[in-house]
């Protein structure tokens, strides 16, 4: 049978550190999305004039406010379909780095119950041993 050499201090260690740079991941995910948005914005439209808030077509309910969005030009547009086709993937590493550490954590933590386990029956196993018996052994006592 082959040893295992797991030290869940180690481990514990090496989950730190894979959780600071999964932290560090998100600010920059973070900073992509809210850096293209101001690339968006900055881009402007295709026709000069129209960056303007453009009214909504369509029944407005009696009393409220006219609705708007800003008119968005090709590289807004670009952007934002980049984002959304991106979303997914993004969503997949958050999933996967946090299911990693997660399940490395669950292995560590059943491998210390396996070996306090291990110990456990080995010393019932020392205990269940009667030294009366071993008296006739060969190399036991008289």
């Amino acid at each position: 049978m082959s040893a295992w050499d797991i030290k869940p201090q180690g481990v514990q260690g090496q989950l730190q550190v894979t959780g600071t740079h999964a932290g560090d991941l998100e600010k920059a995910l973070t900073a992509l999305v809210t850096t293209m948005s101001e690339a968006a914005t900055a881009a402007g439209a295709a026709v000069p004039g129209t960056e303007a808030a453009a009214p909504l077509q369509g029944p407005v309910p009696v009393g409220a406010a006219p609705l708007s969005q800003p008119t968005l030009g090709p590289v807004a547009s670009a952007l934002s379909q980049y984002l959304s086709v991106r979303q997914s993937d993004l969503k997949s590493m958050a999933e996967r780095i946090q299911a990693a550490v997660l399940g490395a954590a669950k292995a560590t933590n059943e491998y210390m119950a396996g070996d306090l386990d291990a110990a456990k029956h080995a010393q019932d196993a020392a205990r269940a041993v009667r030294l009366d018996l071993l008296k006739d052994a060969p190399g036991g006592r008289k």
